[in-house]
This record gives C-alpha cells, sequence and structure tokens, in this order.
C-alpha cells in the first residue's frame, strides 16, 4: 500500500511541476492546460490570458472546480425553496404486458436469489472483475465505492481515474432476473455524483439521475438503491451527474442478468466487454473528458493493446461476447477474425432466433450494448478489435505532415550529418513507427503507436484491440500462448517452384 502512496505522489508532483510550467506559457489553449494540470490550473492559464476588460461573466472560469464541469454550471442557492412534487406518490408496479422486454417468468415475487452454477453461468471479464455479493433476508447485497485511484491502461500508460471499486471499467454486476437486489454507493469524490442504471426497468427514483430522480450524492455519503429485477439481459451502469466529466473520468460498468428459466443453452464462454474512451496527453496523468474528437487512448474493459488480456475458449465452445459502448463520442464496429455470430441481444432485450441473422462484425453505438453468439470451431489466434482504422492506435499524434510515399533516403542522409541517427518517420505508413517507437525517447508516461511483439511479427496495432483464441484441448481456460499452427496452414513465402507450376511471373 505504501509504494501506491508513494506512485501517487511521485505523480501528483509531476502532475504540479508541469502544470505550473503550462501556467507561465503566455498564450496556452485551455486543453493544453487541463492536459497538465487540470481545471484549477487551467482557470489560472487562462485567466492571466485574458484582458483586464474581459466580462466577469466570460471570467467565470478563474475560480476553482476540480470536481469537474457540473459543479460549475450549478446556480448558486437561491432563498426561493425547490418545486415540490405534485399529486399523491400512489403504489409502483412494474410494467406488464410488453413483449419487447426480456422476461422468462411472468412474476418476480418469491424467487429465491439466483446461485451461479445452478441458476446461471458466471461470466468471464477480460481485465476485469464481478463485484462480490452478500445475501440478508433473501436480498443480495452489492457494494460500489466512488473514488480516484491510479489506473494502468497498458505498460507505460497511467493515469489518474475516477471509478468504482478502483476498477476501470467498474466491476461488472451479475445477477439472476427476480433477484431483489440493494446497491450501496459510497462517494468517496470531493464532489457530488449518481448511478443511473441504463436499460434497466425500475422505479423512477431509483434511475439515478442527479437533480429528477433523487438528490446527488455528496462527497461522504453512501445512497443505497433497490429494487426487484423484473427482466434479463445485457446492460451497464455509469455516473448521471455532470455525465461529460464524469464518464470521461471513468465512473462506468456492466450489469448483466440472467433469465430465471433457460430460455436457450447457455454459453461455456460467456465474455463481458465494455468499450471506452479517453484522452490522455503524452506527459500528463490525468484524462481529459472536456475534448469532441481525436481521442487517442481507446479501451475494451480499461485496456488498450498491448494491455488487453486474450479471450480463450475450447474447440466447440459456445461462445457469448457481450459488448457495451459508454465511450464519449465514438461508435464502435466491432471485428472478430475466423467466426461469424448472430446478434442475439440488444439493451432493449433478446432478438427472437426468426430476426438474427449472420455477421462478423457488429456495430455498437455510444450508450449501446450488443450480444452476439456463436461456436468457436476454429482453432487459432484471431484479432478482435473496432474497424474504424483509427482506433487500432495508440496515442496517435495527430496535424502531423502527411510525407507518405516520399523518397527521403537522400534527405535522410544529409540531415544525419548533423543529427546523428535521423530517420523519417511515416513515409512508408503508421506501422513501422510503432516498432521503432520502443527505441526511441518518448514523453513520459506515453505509448504513442506501441504495440506488441508476435509469433512471426511485430503487431502493429493498439487501441480496440485483443485476441480470441481457440484450441482444440485445453487443460484450464487460462492463456495457452500462441497457436503452433498445423504444417501447412500458415501464409509464407512463395518458392521459385511454386510460382514456375503456377504460370506466376514477377
Amino acid at each position: 500500500m505504501s509504494d501506491k502512496k508513494s506512485n501517487h505522489s511521485e505523480i501528483s508532483k509531476k502532475q504540479n511541476s508541469s502544470a505550473s510550467k503550462a501556467a507561465n506559457r503566455p498564450g496556452m489553449t485551455r486543453r493544453q492546460a487541463l492536459g497538465v494540470g487540470g481545471a484549477t490550473l487551467a482557470s489560472a492559464a487562462l485567466a492571466s490570458v485574458l484582458p483586464a476588460s474581459t466580462p466577469a461573466k466570460a471570467q467565470g472560469m478563474r475560480g476553482s472546480h476540480a470536481g469537474g464541469m457540473g459543479a460549475m454550471n450549478e446556480p448558486k442557492p437561491k432563498p426561493k425553496s425547490r418545486p415540490r412534487p405534485a399529486g399523491k406518490p400512489g403504489t409502483y408496479t412494474y410494467p406488464r404486458g410488453n413483449d419487447f422486454y426480456a422476461r422468462s417468468v411472468d412474476d418476480w415475487d418469491g424467487f429465491e436469489p439466483g446461485r451461479p452454477g445452478e441458476h446461471y453461468t458466471p461470466v468471464v471479464v477480460p481485465n476485469g472483475v464481478t463485484l462480490p455479493h452478500k445475501i440478508v433476508d433473501g436480498v443480495k447485497i452489492f457494494h460500489m465505492v466512488v473514488e480516484e485511484f491510479l489506473h494502468t491502461f497498458a505498460p507505460g500508460l497511467q493515469a489518474m481515474c475516477w471509478g468504482f471499486n478502483k476498477q476501470l471499467s467498474g466491476p461488472v454486476i451479475e445477477a439472476v432476473e427476480g433477484d431483489r437486489i440493494r446497491i450501496y454507493v459510497t462517494n468517496k469524490l470531493n464532489t457530488k455524483t449518481s448511478v443511473h442504471w441504463h436499460g434497466l426497468l425500475l422505479p423512477s427514483g431509483m434511475d439515478g439521475v442527479g437533480g429528477i430522480s433523487q438528490r446527488k450524492i455528496q462527497p461522504g455519503e453512501t445512497f443505497m438503491y433497490e429494487w426487484t429485477l423484473n427482466q434479463y439481459g445485457t446492460f451497464m451502469y455509469h455516473s448521471h451527474t455532470d455525465t461529460m466529466t464524469q464518464e470521461g473520468m471513468g465512473l462506468t460498468g456492466m450489469f448483466i442478468v440472467h433469465p430465471r428459466k433457460e430460455t436457450e443453452k447457455r454459453a461455456d464462454r460467456d465474455f463481458v466487454m465494455l468499450l471506452g474512451e479517453y484522452d490522455i496527453v503524452p506527459g500528463t496523468y490525468r484524462p481529459d473528458p472536456s475534448v469532441f474528437s481525436g481521442f487517442n487512448t481507446l479501451t475494451f474493459n480499461g485496456n488498450c493493446f498491448p494491455g488487453t488480456d486474450p479471450l480463450i475458449a475450447k474447440q466447440g465452445d459456445k461462445v457469448r461476447i457481450r459488448v457495451g459502448n459508454l465511450s464519449a463520442m465514438s461508435h464502435h464496429p466491432i471485428h472478430l477474425h475466423g467466426h461469424a455470430f448472430q446478434i442475439v441481444e440488444t439493451d432493449g432485450g433478446a432478438i427472437p432466433p426468426e430476426r438474427r441473422h449472420p455477421e462478423t462484425s457488429v456495430l455498437c453505438a455510444v450508450g449501446q450494448a450488443r450480444a452476439v453468439e456463436f461456436i468457436a470451431d476454429n482453432p487459432g489466434d484471431w484479432a478482435m478489435h473496432c474497424h474504424m482504422t483509427h482506433h487500432t492506435m495508440n496515442q496517435m499524434g495527430h496535424g502531423l505532415p502527411n510525407v507518405l510515399g516520399i523518397d527521403h533516403r537522400k534527405l535522410d542522409s544529409q540531415v544525419a550529418n548533423l543529427l546523428p541517427g535521423y530517420m523519417t518517420m511515416g513515409a512508408n505508413g503508421m506501422g513501422g513507427m510503432a516498432q521503432h517507437a520502443q527505441h526511441m525517447e518518448m514523453p513520459e508516461n506515453s505509448i504513442p503507436m506501441v504495440g506488441a511483439p508476435g509469433p512471426h511479427d511485430y503487431i502493429a496495432m493498439g487501441g480496440l484491440v485483443t485476441v480470441f483464441k481457440v484450441r482444440e484441448e485445453l487443460a484450464s481456460y487460462d492463456d495457452p500462448g500462441w497457436y503452433n499452427a498445423p504444417k501447412g496452414t500458415t501464409a509464407t513465402t512463395a518458392t521459385r517452384s511454386d510460382l514456375r507450376r503456377d504460370g506466376i511471373k514477377i
């Protein structure tokens, strides 16, 4: 624990040092200031460049707002009391008779708490965990703590994030249709928060929208959410107070509800993947949630390749992959190599079998969840990644000169007289830069373009990439290493006899 504290302290010193340098730089942009020192120092930097005649309203950012933008937007308390709810409270009943809701039973009263192995097969969370629970008087009890912590996105890249139980993404909540659940949320941030249960059917007062359905959770407070799960499916949860800031800092997670009665054969491997995106300026240690595009750190369950855990399955396993997207701005077409699947579920409910169709990519838009199923019948190591090509690079720089296709050999030889070892980068694409980046001096706390060594060559990908590994035999579901392909099943250099045989002239 002492190591973590000293590491945290060291990072804070580095942040403060870079921030104070930034604040003394004239004409600094707001994004640069936020990236190196947080909103407080950004305010100071902006104040230093604003003319003295700037109206007070425009200078409103001078104050300290380390708790995010939401605190800035809240009006000052007025003597006038808040509006009171109208009408009588009445009695709440869960909506019924709607075929769109995925339900395996008609009534949700009187069920015992669902048990793993008996009522469901527990999900697998690469790079993550499920939230522990206990049972008190027939109710499943969960506890989440909202706090700041140091998170590692991949080897070489860390940042101070906000999360549930020091997890990014937050721990997966797993339960069964008909369970009565009670979730305690303790706020250890220095700002207000709340938790919204995305896609779940529940009483309005449990919906978690700060100011509309509940009072916001003050720093140091613990709130209690409680309802009976009356549907099954793939859902999410996230902050719904100052959402741009708080989701952008990491307050997101997945919520899985299994059917009380089996509607189809259970999956042997049930994976949960939450998509996210963050902007971490190289050399800094805190995401900037105020950007609108160009996010440079894209994640599966809070990790980017090469820090993503592989998905492991045995040949013949029925596999389900649940994907949720709580990115700030980006939709993600997730593509799986070597297999075709069917989209079986959205966050709105199950898709009837007659409406399913085969795909190899599933588009998951912001705020959506999708579940796909297939049989892992094709052994090997298969890439699974977002097909937005810029989403498969780490901390990719923008605004660089385009030197693609230029013959830079003469330039390199001349510049090398002044700068020994100089080499123009990018003339043959970005892939080579990933490998060279390992041997170059890079900004502190950054992994620009970085990929990883593969069994055959360097893997020039990062960000939203992982590997799906299928094996004929497995002693366990631990990582079996790279696939040893049968002879004659790997692409390789064509021989002269191959070319002559098939009449290929080169």
